[in-house]
């Protein structure tokens, strides 16, 4: 896989799973854009980012909150600016929100929730895709996980908006059907990044004990290593991914390989969906 000479913009991209993905990026030849709220962490990310690129390849970052469409206005347009070749966004940037039952749960906070990790993607999506529309290309991947396939009880405004971010996916993959422009959401595993401090530091009694207890266990055999998001990011930003659009991938139950060998097949189902089950689905005859 190669992104030599592409442009990719990644939200969250000054640590855990987003900063993965910017080294990996770097290193197949793309040109990187950075952003996150933190200006200290995202100067550190871009330092590092440094080290590993080539001379000429461009390292960018700026501090932008994506739940503001100021904010999401002005990079896109640095975005545009800065990047030779800008034609991937990776929707990266999330929080765990409030821990708790929905009935003991700060509104303002469950609405926060909302609004970084449904409304941040939404706006970003939609100031890229005049840009991608306009160049006759580009691949959108935002980030789905824990709660969007099944119920995450306590930490209802992260599972709601999660849940939301694939059926956005699944919604513009169909607007954008008969251009070169594909979109996909990406589930990237028990990952260790802030968000598992969170719960941890959340604690049994707001988390729930089940929760907490696979925390801990996930702790200690040190998570999913954030590489794994980045190999299928890799995959899905370059050409190899062609026609592939409107899917939910895992980055560690799913076959890559066997997702491009049977790619007509995949497109031509409601595979890698979220779709409604009813009893004849599961050989049931009910009257």
């Amino acid at each position: 896989m190669t992104l030599q000479g592409a442009g990719i913009l990644i939200t969250g991209g000054s640590l855990g799973i987003g900063r993965a993905i910017a080294k990996a990026c770097v290193e197949a030849g793309a040109g990187v854009l950075i952003c996150a709220r933190d200006r200290g962490a995202l100067d550190r990310a871009k330092w590092e980012l440094e080290q590993t690129a080539s001379t000429g390849q461009v390292i960018r970052a700026r501090a932008a909150d994506v739940s503001r469409p100021d904010d999401v206005t002005a990079l896109m347009d640095f975005a545009v600016s800065e990047l030779p070749n800008f034609s991937g966004l990776v929707n990266c940037a999330a929080i765990t929100g409030p821990t708790g039952l929905l009935e003991e749960a700060d509104v303002q906070q469950w609405i926060s929730t909302i609004q970084v990790n449904l409304i941040g993607t939404m706006l970003m999506c939609r100031a890229v895709i005049p840009h991608f529309r306009k160049q006759v290309f580009g691949r959108i991947i935002n980030f789905s996980g824990g709660g969007a396939t099944s119920p995450r009880p306590r930490f209802s405004a992260y599972a709601v908006a999660k849940t939301a971010v694939v059926r956005l996916t699944e919604t513009l993959a169909q607007e954008l059907n008969e251009t070169n422009i594909c979109v996909n959401a990406i589930a990237p595993g028990a990952v260790n990044t802030r968000m598992l401090d969170d719960v941890l530091n959340a604690g049994p009694e707001s988390a729930g004990t089940t929760a907490y207890e696979e925390a801990l266990k996930q702790r200690d055999r040190g998570g999913v290593p954030p590489e794994k998001a980045a190999g299928l990011c890799l995959k899905l930003l370059s050409r190899e991914s062609d026609g592939l659009s409107g899917k939910l991938f895992s980055a560690v139950w799913d076959s890559w390989d066997a997702l491009l060998t049977h790619r007509k097949t995949v497109m031509e189902s409601d595979l890698y969906t979220l779709r409604r089950i009813v009893p004849k689905d599961r050989g049931l005859s009910w009257s």
